[in-house]
């Protein structure tokens, strides 16, 4: 038990110290996401 709390531990302060690169690519794929949507709807295909 011990060790799965530790690498909670350890997972934790990755994603503590890299969460606005996450935030970032996350706001990317957002806009490629939304991109594609408003080009598909207006083409109509």
């Amino acid at each position: 038990m011990q060790t799965v709390m530790n690498g909670y531990k350890g997972v934790s302060l990755l994603i503590n110290l890299n969460w606005d690169r996450i935030f970032s690519v996350g706001t990317i794929v957002v806009g490629l996401l939304a991109g594609a949507f408003l080009g598909h709807a207006i083409i109509g295909i």
